[in-house]
């Protein structure tokens, strides 16, 4: 198979690359990230130059870019990609329908939603961890001084990303919405926020904050776009935020971010881990890994979980409904359904070592088994093809 890989330096493509490798597969990689993921006028030339002088089963992207399906549409080449992102706007692009899409969706929920703008061309699919890659990964003596804790968190604290901070809404608004995020905050494992928000009162939010409307040529849902963007994001701002002070009281947490964390004065900042060089790093030396899902994420499972598992760590994660398809609580990993339940489960995992040593070796081998990107590429070549 001869595939066209367009990558766009989204978080991932490195390890698809290793994973295309080890499938044998015929690669030709180009890396060009476009202005616009609609309209740019260097990516079409590029990309319709390589359709018209090579013949290719597919281009292959990690998220979805309309401006690829676009030209593919044109060359009637088949389009792969693989939606990691949550929101992903572009999904919201009437290039969704293209026959040539093979649009892969991590997220049932997501998936459910767009399913219907193209049946024959919208699949659900889970994620995976280049278990190959992290293997090669030993801490050193000096490796293991630089990583070693008890409990480390990697990742955004929102903080950069949540829009609804920065609008200015009527008061009787605003109390409206904060209440919602409020309760929001006290459930795990089912994002309610689109379910209740009324076209009337995003109404009145679009009205009297700074909405950039999409394009023409997208479908705009002013009520998903109000969930996941702003309120989703302010959720997993506090939802960090909380999680991190309440651990920080008692435990040294070490925190991997390029956000302000000032917000967490307690929580002890290492500033950035380069994904190709010091996560895999974080993920073995940590005696606990914790992953506090994005609220956008309704019912799939992010990549930190597969990636921490993945590095033979141990994992301690929010409930996700899609979790129990693929884990087993207390077996492969550690599930907590409040702050106060986190803080109970981590006393007891930091003082039994041996448990905790054995539940990381299940998650290690399960994700090895059974989850790794070339089990999902695999699983996506021949539900394209029909395979």
């Amino acid at each position: 198979m001869k595939i066209l890989f367009w990558r766009v330096n989204v978080m991932g493509e490195e390890g698809i690359e290793h994973a295309f490798h080890a499938m044998n597969i015929d690669l030709t990689i180009h890396k060009y990230n476009p202005e616009s993921w609609d309209h740019d006028k260097n990516c079409i030339d590029m990309l319709a130059a390589y359709l018209s002088s090579t013949t290719f089963d597919c281009v292959f992207t990690l998220d979805f870019i309309p401006i690829i399906s676009r030209v593919c549409e044109v060359y009637k080449v088949p389009y792969l990609s693989w939606v990691v992102d949550c929101p992903c706007f572009p999904l919201y692009s009437k290039t969704i329908s293209n026959s040539v899409n093979r649009i892969f969706i991590f997220d049932y929920a997501l998936y459910q939603k767009f399913y219907p703008k193209n049946p024959t061309g919208i699949f659900y699919q889970a994620l995976g961890a280049d278990v190959a890659t992290f293997d090669r990964f030993h801490p050193n003596r000096k490796e293991k001084q630089k990583f070693s804790c008890d409990i480390s968190f990697v990742g955004s604290l929102y903080t950069e990303k949540c829009h609804y901070s920065d609008e200015e809404l009527p008061l009787y608004l605003k109390g409206y919405f904060d209440g919602l995020i409020r309760s929001q905050l006290l459930i795990q494992g089912y994002n309610f926020l689109e379910d209740v928000l009324t076209p009337e009162i995003c109404s009145e939010f679009r009205k009297h904050s700074g909405w950039n409307p999409l394009t023409e040529d997208y479908e705009e849902d002013v009520v998903g776009i109000i969930a996941d963007t702003y309120l989703g994001t302010k959720v997993s701002e506090q939802d960090r935020i909380h999680t991190l002070n309440a651990l920080a009281k008692n435990h040294s947490v070490h925190l991997y971010t390029k956000s302000d964390t000032s917000t967490v004065p307690n929580v002890i900042n290492k500033g950035t881990a380069s994904p190709s060089t010091e996560m895999p790093l974080v993920f073995k030396c940590s005696k606990i890994n914790l992953n506090i899902t994005s609220k956008p994420i309704k019912t799939g499972l992010p990549l930190r979980i597969f990636d921490i598992l993945g590095c033979g760590g141990f994992l301690i994660t929010n409930f996700q409904s899609e979790l129990p398809e693929y884990f087993e609580d207390g077996v492969d990993l550690v599930v907590y359904d409040s702050i106060p339940d986190l803080i109970q489960k981590i006393d007891y995992y930091l003082e039994h070592d041996e448990e905790r040593l054995q539940i990381a070796r299940n998650g290690y081998e399960k994700v090895k088994n059974h989850y790794t990107l070339i089990h999902c590429l695999n699983q996506m070549i021949q539900t394209a093809w029909n395979l």
